[in-house]
């Protein structure tokens, strides 16, 4: 025991917790999910002969590694019977996520949907060499192959993701301005200001899971997406409110109707015009935006 009253073990594991949360969120797109791989970590770390253990922090990855590539499998099969477009599981993201340019690049919704275009395996070695810069030797421990075979995967993943990458974003006070228009058009319903705001080929991303009313498949196009929002299937009855926030390390807000939370409506801003939309109304991913969720690569 530790003059604190706590295990080694426990002292480890709990001094990694906020990389090892943000490790199983990265491969899973899921907080929920995540933290149950934290849960069955824990479980397994709690069993190890810490004295044959080297470096703590890396075994630490591994399992957790381990445990996300298993639960993955699973969650595919889960996606595939999903109603309508399955959204990341959003989170509210502490303040310092935001400045940090890589590790908010890396949660930001635009690319977790990139990753979910990769295999399991490809999603796991990109998540762990590109994000994480774990060397491949330890990365072939996580995933049972060879070190070169990592290589080959990782030498693939970065080719399919380059290739999807979203483009760099655009500085912050453009950033605020541009959510900050189509805040004021979006609550007002005026279709100029949405256009004006909007990129050409602003692509909307919806998630209701069949709970909630949705577009089952993207709305692309300026145009599309203002008809969506203020005359067809997104028009809703009632007072629509929006508070300003983060989400994932990115501009957000929270879309209340009548004062009840509606969705979390995440915002890709590049030259200064909206090009993503993403609004997750699914009721059963809307449980982590109530206090910030603490995320690190270190």
């Amino acid at each position: 025991m530790s003059e604190h009253g706590t295990d080694p073990a426990t002292e480890t594991f709990v001094a990694h917790r906020n990389l090892l949360f943000t490790v199983a969120y990265e491969i899973l797109g899921s907080a929920t999910d995540a933290e149950d791989v934290l849960q069955e970590t824990w479980l397994r770390w709690v069993k190890v002969d810490l004295a044959q253990v080297h470096d703590q922090r890396a075994y630490l990855v591994r399992i957790t590694t381990r445990q996300s590539l298993n639960r993955l499998r699973t969650l595919k099969r889960r996606k595939e019977a999903y109603i309508g477009q399955w959204l990341p599981e959003p989170l509210l993201t502490t303040p310092d996520v935001a400045e940090d340019v890589e590790l908010a690049e890396s949660v930001s919704m635009a690319m977790m949907l990139v990753l979910e275009r990769l295999s399991p395996t490809e999603r796991v070695v990109f998540v762990l060499r590109e994000v994480f810069d774990v060397g491949y030797g330890e990365i072939a421990e996580a995933v049972g192959k060879s070190p070169a075979a990592v290589r080959q995967i990782a030498h693939r993943a970065r080719r399919h993701v380059e290739a999807r990458r979203p483009r760099q974003v655009v500085s912050p006070s453009q950033t605020r301005a541009a959510v900050e228009a189509f805040q004021r058009a979006f609550e007002t319903g005026d279709p100029q200001g949405l256009l004006d705001v909007l990129a050409p080929e602003v692509v909307l991303m919806s998630d209701g899971g069949g709970v909630k009313r949705a577009a089952l498949k993207p709305v692309i196009g300026a145009e599309k997406v203002v008809r969506f929002y203020l005359g067809g299937t997104g028009k809703t009855e009632g007072t629509i409110t929006c508070d300003s926030t983060v989400v994932n390390g990115n501009p957000a807000l929270l879309v209340r109707l009548d004062g009840e939370l509606e969705g979390v409506l995440a915002i890709r801003v590049e030259g200064a015009r909206i090009t993503g939309l993403y609004f997750v109304r699914n009721p059963e991913k809307l449980t982590h935006l109530e206090s910030e969720t603490p995320l690190t690569l270190r």
